[in-house]
Order: C-alpha cells, then structure tokens, then sequence
C-alpha cells in the first residue's frame, strides 16, 4: 500500500507514528503538588516540633533545646524530603541538592554552636547562591533555572527561559534581603511565622506574575499548572 509513497514521506510517517507512541507509552511525568510538598514539608516539621518542645518565655536554655530539637528535625525532613524526590521522580533537580547541604550545613552550625541565627541565615545564604547563579548565567546568555531546576515546559523558547532566569535571580535578591530584615526586627518564632505566611505566598504570587511572560514566548497553556509546581525550592 505504501509502495507508490516517496521514500522520505513514507520515513517521516514511521518517525511521527514512533514518537506518537512514545508519547503513549512514556508520558511527561507530572509531580502533581509533589514539589511543592518535598519544597515545604521539612519547613512544616521544624515548626511542629519547635512548638512541641517550646518552653515558657522565661527560659532561655529551653528555648536553645526547641531551636536544636527543631533543627535536627528540619535536618532529617530535608534529606527525607530529598531521597523521596529520588525515589518518586527518579532524580533530583540540583536546586534541592544545593538547599538540602545548606540546610544541614547551617543546621550543624546550630546544633554546634547553639545559635538558632546560622539556622536564620541559611535562607538569606540559599537566595544569595541561586540569585548569583542565576543573574551570572543570564549575563552569559545562559539559561541556568533550566539546569538546575531540570524542568521542561513545553513550547517555551530560549529568550523565555533567560527571561524567566533573570526574574527569579532579581526575585531571590529582593528574598535575601527580606530575610535579613525580619530575622534581625522579629522573635524567633514570629520569623518561622514569617516562612510560612509571608515567604511562602509572596513565591506563590511571583510564580503566578511569570505566567503571562511565559505564555508570550511560546508556553503551552496545559503547563501552567506545571510553572507553580516547578518553582525553584523557597523555604
């Protein structure tokens, strides 16, 4: 039947069929809100268990203990957190690699020292790292929050992810320095608050500010969706 077809039509017919039933049997893999969880989960358990080992206002010993107890959790948590992004997706990302060491970096400084501040200054050193990455490959012409966040949505072209890159390193400086200022103007209770009502939202709003850029430079509208799930770790 195919006989009277030229040979490359009749080739480009066997390559489309073969990627249509690619696509069939081995579809993009959707994390779901699975990020978002593997991103904020160790957070969620620092604060749990800081709450449950809080001791009253007046005792300064037992407030370094909730700090510590809460930091060996937020520790175990975040490479918890890591080995299930391995085992569910089949890989890391590098972005969750690199915050994962620096949590249990700052996190052993705690515990060492006793000083809940290095824990308060591991986001501040997290924002400064991607925002210097970021901003760096974007004046390289480079699109690094492809690389390290190894996410692929569909139809964006390069100009969108150097776009995208840039935005989110000029939004990790304006993080970095928000940090600072509410570590060293609140308790520090009032500032793990902070991580989950003021830093987590304003991710969330930022992400949904990148949407419209995104869809003009090529973004198929079924990956909306994955724009918010894919964002780079905050917590």
């Amino acid at each position: 039947m195919h006989h009277g077809l030229p040979r490359r039509l009749r080739l480009l017919a066997m390559t489309d069929w073969e990627e249509m039933t690619e696509a069939k049997t081995n579809p993009k893999p959707k994390s779901g809100w699975l990020n978002i969880l593997v991103d904020y989960g160790p957070l969620l358990v620092f604060l749990g268990v800081y709450k449950f080992y809080q001791p009253p206002e007046t005792s300064t010993f037992g407030e370094i203990a909730a700090v510590i107890y809460g930091t060996i959790a937020f520790m175990i948590a975040a490479v918890a957190a890591l080995v299930f992004s391995k085992f569910k997706f089949g890989h890391v990302s590098p972005m969750l690699i690199l915050s994962t060491a620096l949590i249990v970096g700052f996190g052993g400084l705690t515990i060492w020292l006793q000083d809940e501040k290095f824990i308060q200054i591991k986001p501040t050193a997290i924002y400064l790292l991607f925002g210097v990455l970021l901003i760096g490959g974007w004046l390289r012409g480079k699109a690094l929050l492809q690389i390290l966040l190894e996410a692929a949505f569909e139809g964006l072209n390069r100009e969108g992810w150097l776009k995208l890159s840039r935005n989110w390193g000029v939004f990790f400086f304006f993080m970095a320095g928000l940090n600072e200022v509410l570590r060293m103007q609140l308790s520090f209770e009032s500032w793990l608050w902070a991580k989950l009502w003021v830093f987590m939202p304003l991710s969330f709003l930022f992400t949904f500010t990148q949407i419209p850029m995104l869809l003009k430079h090529g973004l198929a509208l079924a990956e909306k969706d994955e724009v918010i799930k894919d964002e780079p770790p905050t917590a």
